[in-house]
């Protein structure tokens, strides 16, 4: 086949195979159905900025000055304090772009609107990219506990000494993080770590893996008579059983995402990287859309170096301020759409330009739990 030749969506055919008009009926009595779509959640929960040109975004850092002293009346103040400053700097990746072709022959034999819902489709794959990119920064954030793994895991890092770390919350077992009380209690705690290192209160989130958040809602997930009570609204509990629903806890409110892995009590598997290496050497690769090398030399960017992995696969949900990671947005979320006489057709781009970077390590603490 020939490089110029497209492949198109052929909508009349059944599972993409067998007769190219088999759902084109007569009499339309139904509705399209589209496959369920991951939502993005984090663009809302990380620092964004907009440029209109340049690959890159500079972020100040402004270095801690809080000395303060009591004056003796009759000398001289002056002033012999240094503030340390540094940058961060956010790179733009590679233009990512979903593209679709719909022959004008199906589209004009079609009952009902497909456009729309290719249109759709495409930009939740876009959207998936994003979110997936915001929570291994976020990751690595949480992870760059001190200089060194902030060193490693920081992209463009620049030592700066008044770079503030905080520790994360680990369960003992995997069990203990499938279960309400105790995950009440890592995120009490992850606001604790967080306020004693000075993050603003307001802009706190709690993002959840999705299999970890329901369990909290079965008997299973219950391991004392206390692990109802963010549920009883009695003693001040928000969280609902009947709507399984818990939209904050101590304030700070609580968001599901399928991205950060799957699992149960017996077992749990990582979403946004695939494992290399062996014991505990572990690297994690990005597992879906990668910068292209030779554009922006961000393939890598996403990605885990050696001994990380082993870390990062054990998060199972994070309490972060939107200071964390930082987006610069080059070309926001946009499609386009124009139909080509010579092939008959209309072509469909959904596409973004935007990168993503650790703002604020600080901000960030894991509640992490063995994989087994």
């Amino acid at each position: 086949m020939s490089a110029t030749n497209y492949l198109g969506h052929r909508s009349g055919a059944i599972n993409n195979a067998g007769g190219k008009r088999a759902l084109f009926l007569k009499l339309y009595a139904g509705e399209v159905m589209t496959a369920f779509q991951t939502k993005n959640i984090m663009m809302d929960h990380c620092r964004v900025r907009t440029i209109k040109d340049g690959k890159s975004a500079q972020f100040i850092m402004t270095g801690k000055n809080r000395a303060a002293a009591y004056h003796t009346p009759g000398n001289e103040l002056i002033p012999a304090a240094q503030a340390k400053h540094t940058e961060r700097l956010v790179t733009i990746d590679d233009l990512l772009v979903a593209h679709q072709f719909i022959p004008n022959i199906d589209e004009a034999m079609q009952h009902f609107d497909i456009r729309s819902v290719y249109t759709d489709e495409a930009s939740y794959g876009l959207a998936k990219v994003a979110d997936k990119n915001i929570l291994r920064m976020a990751i690595k954030a949480a992870l760059s506990i001190n200089a060194t793994k902030a060193a490693a895991l920081v992209q463009d890092y620049a030592a700066w000494d008044d770079e503030d770390y905080t520790a994360n919350v680990a369960y003992a077992t995997l069990a203990n993080s499938m279960k309400a009380d105790y995950f009440l209690d890592g995120i009490v705690e992850a606001k604790r770590i967080l306020e004693m290192a000075g993050a603003p209160l307001d802009g706190m989130v709690c993002v959840v893996a999705t299999d970890l958040y329901y369990n909290m809602f079965k008997t299973a997930g219950i391991s004392k008579e206390t692990g109802l009570h963010m549920f009883d609204k009695d003693i001040g509990g928000g969280a609902s059983v009947t709507e399984v629903n818990v939209p904050s806890i101590a304030g700070i409110p609580v968001v599901r995402t399928p991205h950060l892995g799957t699992g149960n009590a017996s077992g749990w598997t990582n979403s946004l990287w695939t494992s290399g290496g062996s014991g505990s050497n572990l690297t994690g690769t990005t597992n879906d859309a990668v910068p292209i090398s030779g554009e922006s030399g961000r393939n890598a960017v996403y990605d885990l170096p050696a001994t990380y992995m082993n870390d990062a696969q054990q998060v199972r949900a994070l309490v972060m301020h939107k200071d964390a990671v930082a987006t610069v947005k080059l070309m926001d979320l946009a499609v386009e759409s124009e139909y080509q006489i010579n092939r008959q057709g209309t072509l469909l781009v959904a596409k973004y330009a935007m990168g993503h970077n650790v703002l604020r390590p600080a901000m960030a603490v894991a509640l992490t739990a063995p994989v087994a």
